[in-house]
């Protein structure tokens, strides 16, 4: 082996290349959080060849003064930490001091910038194997112009992973566009091969964010996001949050930042997937653009070197906050909840009546969620065969079958347009083969699944029930021997409260065994070592779990299915805008436990689409 020796200033700064500078996408990510810490509310992207050619950001901030400029290009160098108490509160995007000498190390690269609005800017360039820095000046307007090109050509192997120009030109687009999200009050401006390719203009108001939001992430996730805005204490979560059945395939929808950073972060997914558990189709991913707000020295940004992951200093505190917010807000996506709030989707601005005080009839469901009468509904059933005179008749029904019912469906006449209460789902106007309840709102029909939305109403009963008595113990008669690792004892051993309060009673047998002693009532007989092991690992993980919780709500969900009315079951029409009240008024009734929706609205103006009314 060589004697040691001090690496050259290039290579050092190559070798520093390898963790901030991967792709072209990098480039521009770094470059354009330098341009969003010197102030700029106008920046403009030039790129070429998916910015294996060139890269070009120009912004109007705040520049960078002669004397500086060489220290700008070197390593170590930044204007915004000066001590350790600077680096434990960032309020930067940029911190760390690489960015542009790692850059210049591996491309050619001009800065070119000015600190006043009038008179001349001055232009830098790395030359040589030493990097040295040459000054001269330039005509350039306030503000600061990088230029990047022809990245990876002094270090081919690098140049070789890159991918094909529109792979590496759609990783770009996706740093712009988060970066949009995250701060909108700054103008973007994007070309490619010197096409227009992305405008965002400044975005100051709710409904100029919403564009922006919406040019980002598609019309219809706006169409099915909410808005909300919510706080605790120093902690503070906004954003717009899709409905349960807005899920993807891909978690390709998801926008998470923390004080205007871009981050992944295991605790903020694990939240985020514990709000939509109870709601989201198996193998699906919800969508969101979520902004958490907390205070610096909360967070830790320099864990690594692209930043783009953080560590919470109390993380079960911000895992709490999260979850509690998150799943609040899911909870209240059903029709006819807080719509005032909703920003669209799911038949806004329409109140809720009250069958009771309008003077209807309703139905009590009885034991095991099934209706107390039975009397035969308005139905069309496979056995309907009959002349089209007398399926039409079918619908003079509903007044006979109303009778109390009359001011509350207009007496069967349908909705009047000069009614001004009208619940969200409407009222009730017929039975589809057993299955579907189709009723009339003011926006249209709407199609009901029964069995899916009596099912998701008692199993809400069930655990609303459940939990006001809190979590029974069930003694085993033969306490169970659970051997786990050293590190999962002990976890167990200053958790035993916790467990307590989780029905589960557990005594330590020694340095790598647990006893356990007692069991939720609701999983007696079932194997509870995997899900004790399960637990351990949550808290060992997150700090929290959540799995007993979890897999009781399994075993209320089966209960639920089954004691739910079936489909095929004849319903009354009173019975059916009880079960329609009944949605309105239960949290999550958008979807059934597994996940599925449980209705669906057509609008008039879709139902006129169908008979191609109106061209």
């Amino acid at each position: 082996m060589s004697r040691i020796h001090l690496l050259s200033p290039r290579l050092a700064n190559q070798i520093a290349a390898g963790e901030v500078v991967e792709r072209p996408a990098s480039v521009v990510k770094e470059l354009l959080e330098n341009s969003l810490d010197a102030g700029a509310d106008s920046i403009d992207i030039d790129i070429e060849q998916g910015g294996i050619k060139r890269v070009r950001i120009r912004d109007n901030g705040c520049g960078i003064g002669k004397d500086d400029l060489p220290l700008a290009i070197s390593r170590h160098a930044t204007s915004k930490i000066l001590a350790l108490e600077d680096l434990e509160a960032v309020g930067t995007l940029g911190f760390r001091g690489e960015a542009l000498a790692s850059v210049a190390s591996v491309s050619r690269l001009s800065l070119t910038s000015n600190t006043q609005s009038e008179g001349a800017g001055w232009l830098a360039r790395c030359e040589g194997r030493d990097m040295t820095v040459e000054v001269e000046p330039a005509a350039h307007p306030q503000g600061t112009s990088v230029e990047v090109r022809d990245l990876f050509f002094n270090t081919p192997a690098r140049r070789k992973f890159l991918r094909t120009e529109k792979t590496e030109y759609s990783r770009i687009d996706d740093v712009v566009k988060k970066l949009a999200l995250s701060h909108f009050d700054v103008a973007f401006n994007l070309r490619h091969n010197s096409k227009p390719a992305h405008r965002f203009p400044a975005a100051t108001t709710q409904l100029e964010q919403e564009r922006r939001v919406a040019a980002v992430c598609g019309p219809a996730f706006m169409e099915q996001a909410r808005f909300f805005n919510t706080d605790v204490g120093e902690l503070c979560l906004w954003g717009w949050l899709g409905a349960p059945t807005f899920s993807r395939s891909q978690a390709d929808l998801q926008y998470f930042f923390v004080n205007g950073r871009s981050i992944r972060d295991k605790v903020v997914s694990h939240a985020v997937r514990q709000a939509y558990q109870d709601v989201l189709y198996h193998g699906r991913h919800p969508a969101y653009v979520l902004f958490l707000e907390l205070p610096a020295t909360d967070v830790d940004v320099n864990v690594h070197p692209t930043k783009h992951e953080v560590r919470f200093r109390e993380s079960r505190t911000v895992h709490g906050f999260l979850y509690g917010s998150l799943s609040r807000i899911v909870a209240d996506m059903g029709p006819g909840r807080d719509e005032s709030e909703q920003s669209s989707g799911v038949l806004t601005g329409v109140p809720v009546t009250n069958l009771a005080a309008s003077g209807a009839e309703t139905t009590t469901l009885g034991q095991g969620g099934q209706p107390l009468s039975y009397q035969h509904p308005v139905a069309f059933s496979a056995g309907d065969r009959g002349s089209v005179r007398d399926q039409l008749a079918v619908y003079q029904l509903p007044e006979q079958a109303a009778g109390a019912m009359t001011g509350v469906n207009n007496g069967g006449q349908g909705i009047d347009a000069e009614q001004t209460e009208i619940p969200p789902l409407g009222y009730a106007l017929a039975q589809l083969r057993g299955i579907y309840i189709l009723a009339e709102n003011r926006e249209g029909l709407v199609l009901v699944d029964m069995h899916a939305a009596h099912e998701r109403i008692t199993y809400e009963h069930m655990k609303t029930a459940y939990e006001s008595v809190g979590v029974a113990a069930q003694p085993l008669l033969v306490p169970e021997a659970l051997a786990v690792s050293e590190k999962e004892a002990d976890c167990a051993e200053s958790q035993l409260a916790l467990f307590e309060t989780l029905g589960i009673t557990l005594q330590r047998a020694g340095p790598e065994s647990l006893m356990v002693r007692a069991v939720p009532a609701l999983l007696r007989g079932a194997d509870v070592a995997p899900l004790i092991r399960d637990v351990l690992a949550d808290l060992l993980t997150h700090g929290t779990t959540r799995r007993i919780e979890e897999k009781i709500n399994a075993i209320l969900s089966t209960m639920a299915c089954h004691g739910s009315v079936r489909a095929g079951r004849q319903l009354t029409l009173t019975e059916m805008n009880a079960l329609l009240r009944e949605m309105e008024a239960t949290e999550r009734s958008g979807q059934c436990n597994h996940g599925r929706p449980t209705w669906t609205q057509l609008s008039m103006n879709e139902l006129d689409a169908l008979f191609m009314r109106g061209r």
